[in-house]
């Protein structure tokens, strides 16, 4: 494989355009990234407590939606085949159990809710541990909100964050899209004020972990809080705050599929200043403190592993609006 880089298309949001009926709107449905995330207990519904900070990439997911005479939805890109396209059952596509879900709330208010086109391109790999399918979701919920009540009428109170949290714990900080500490199982969201953007490189080695199974083998349910960052002077006093955290689920995660532990030795090898676990694996980031050593570091982790899915991009700051909407002119 030639030593040159090809950067990912980025997610950011250009300038308006046309708005007009026949132009599908396009959702950004960025890669989560935690950055840290601390198991502290479990609740009598064994749902387990966290404390994470997350951020986002600037690269991920798009979601085309569009008014259309019957409900349809369609997938394509890199990791489409690996996509279930049913809306029932225990393996219902995300996007499609958001749609269905906002389509009751919204017609229980009055609203009617025209058939819809939903166009999925799915660029990053699935249960992988950074959030694609709640991405995906929140991407849905946010888009069809706008198509169906584009008027943001004042008296229908959507609560988004409330039907998000009932498709998983994700939703809530997917629908954010911005730096945050998440509490709870998800659904208690507290911005993070000063993080910096960071050149990063996410690395999966192929691995596909369960969630379930990861919790299954935590040892330990009740770990120490995820200390509070502070007003923090450089992306070096960051990068070390961060090392002092930890992922709690990065040890199962590793017991179930130990290559996890070489893509993260091979980002700290390449030159990453932090690598770690997200979520519950097997995705694997490394942080960088400048975009040239995050570019040497993907072509020599590229050359040694070339089956491996790596995807260079930059994390959002807390000053960075969260990748949102475009108008395009096709699906």
């Amino acid at each position: 494989m030639p030593d040159t880089l090809v950067m990912p298309e980025v997610l950011s949001a250009p300038a308006p355009v046309d708005q007009g009926a026949d132009v599908p709107l396009v959702m950004m449905a960025p890669a989560k990234i935690n950055l840290a995330l601390h198991v502290v207990g479990q609740r009598a519904d064994g749902h387990h407590l966290l404390e994470s900070l997350v951020t986002f990439a600037d690269a991920g997911d798009r979601l085309s939606l569009a008014f259309f005479e019957t409900d349809s939805f369609t997938v394509s890109g890199p990791f489409a085949g690996d996509v279930p396209v049913g809306a029932d059952g225990g393996h219902a596509n995300l996007v499609l159990k958001a749609r269905d879900l906002l389509r009751t709330r919204l017609t229980m208010l009055g609203l009617p809710c025209a058939p819809v086109a939903l166009h999925l391109t799915k660029n990053l790999p699935v249960a992988s541990g950074i959030g694609g399918g709640s991405a995906d979701a929140a991407a849905a919920l946010t888009g069809l909100s706008r198509l169906w009540n584009p008027t943001r009428d004042a008296a229908v109170d959507l609560d988004l964050a409330a039907l998000g949290l009932s498709l998983g714990a994700d939703l809530p900080m997917c629908l954010t899209g911005r730096p945050l500490i998440a509490r709870g199982i998800g659904e208690a969201i507290t911005p993070v004020i000063g993080l910096p953007a960071f050149p990063a490189l996410l690395v999966n080695p192929g691995a596909a972990v369960s969630t379930p199974a990861v919790f299954r083998a935590l040892s330990d349910k009740t770990n120490p809080l995820l200390p509070l960052p502070e007003r923090l002077a450089s992306p070096e006093d960051w990068i070390a705050a961060i090392a002092a955290t930890r992922n709690d689920l990065e040890p199962p995660a590793l017991s179930i599929a130990p290559v996890i532990g070489t893509a993260r030795a091979a980002l700290v090898e390449a030159g990453a200043a932090l690598a770690r676990m997200s979520g519950s694996g097997a995705t694997c980031f490394g942080l960088f403190l400048d975009v040239e050593g995050r570019d040497r570091a993907a072509v020599r982790i590229r050359k040694a592993y070339p089956d491996w899915y790596l995807l260079p991009c930059s994390t959002l700051g807390s000053h960075c609006g969260a990748p949102d909407t475009e108008r395009t002119k096709t699906l």
